[in-house]
């Protein structure tokens, strides 16, 4: 009898598990998702946003096009024409659609854009802006 005693507490023993290593990956995993997710929300296109006092609070699932510093524009991160960013409208008006431009982007360029929204009966739109210090 003794000797079951003693096996039985040795195998108690063995089955701890060690929950440290787990924490440490854990943590790494934690750290390494602060960092991505701002590099993976921008968009991947470099665009100097514009500063104003009112910026969106949550940012709803939708289209993204950016106008960038030379004017090209791009819809969800593809290079598209004004010809076929109308089209690509047409198809889902519905949409939420949200346009960042590079601050020294001709205001005309961002009012293209707009127009081609409006012609493509778009009524959900906004104005990316970084918020100002």
């Amino acid at each position: 009898m003794r000797k079951r005693k003693t096996s039985l507490i040795s195998i108690r023993e063995v089955c701890d598990i060690n929950l440290t290593p787990m924490m440490d990956l854990t943590f790494i995993l934690l750290i390494t998702f602060i960092i991505t997710f701002p590099m993976i929300e921008q968009g991947g296109i470099t665009v100097d946003l514009p500063s104003a006092k009112s910026t969106m609070k949550n940012k709803d699932k939708g289209r993204d096009i950016t106008i960038d510093a030379q004017g090209n524009i791009f819809l969800d991160k593809q290079p598209v024409t004004k010809e076929e960013l109308a089209q690509a409208m047409r198809a889902s008006p519905e949409a939420i659609v949200y346009v960042r431009a590079d601050h020294s982007v001709d205001y005309g360029r961002v009012a293209e854009v707009a127009g081609i929204l409006t012609e493509a009966k778009v009524e959900k739109m906004g104005l990316i802006t970084q918020a100002e210090e």
